[in-house]
């Protein structure tokens, strides 16, 4: 599948992929990509989100890619069941998965929905989820049991901190060829 012939749905996490992150200069690439927005990205509600995540998937034109970021991750997990419930889960054709938290970490974040760190199920769709060895919010451990979990293949990258512009990701050269190449297998 090429760029040009899918829905390129980039999945933020907790407050949002700001200005710089990696996400946003994706958006700003790619024409068919686009940012599901968020009515308050400072305290997700899991359902608010996941029905933000179902509008955007029922919005779209072309087959869909997902690619999410931290607890963006965790929101596509848990809209799955949604996404079948509206007719749509069909048009998603695959995930590119970022640096998912610990549910610890994310019932640890107060303004954070807990209901979040819920479990979860394998995903219906090829998923990709990229690992960082330094990533504050998972250990490797724990990334690895999320994709097991998850049904997704595990891609270990590195030291590379949460894979966002605190951590020297503004632009990912090798995010977005990972990103390629994962899109030219579905």
């Amino acid at each position: 599948m090429k760029s040009s012939e899918t829905d390129i749905l980039l999945v933020p996490g907790f407050t949002g992929s700001g200005v710089g992150h990696w996400q946003r200069r994706l958006a700003e690439k790619l024409a068919t990509a686009r940012i599901v927005e968020q009515q308050d990205w400072d305290h997700p509600v899991l359902t608010h989100w996941v029905a933000a995540l179902v509008k955007a998937v029922k919005g779209a034109d072309r087959p869909v890619v997902l690619v999410a970021h931290s607890l963006g991750v965790l929101l596509v997990a848990h809209a799955v069941p949604a996404l079948q419930q509206a007719g749509v889960l069909a048009r998603v054709k695959g995930a590119f998965l970022v640096s998912v938290p610990a549910p610890e970490k994310v019932r640890a974040e107060a303004a954070i929905d807990p209901a979040f760190a819920g479990p979860v199920a394998r995903l219906p769709f090829p998923a990709l989820l990229i690992a960082s060895s330094s990533d504050p919010y998972a250990s490797p451990a724990e990334q690895k049991r999320l994709a097991q979990a998850l049904g997704a293949e595990l891609v270990a990258a590195g030291d590379q901190g949460h894979i966002n512009v605190a951590s020297g990701h503004g632009p990912w050269p090798e995010g977005l060829m990972r990103f390629a190449g994962f899109l030219s297998k579905l």
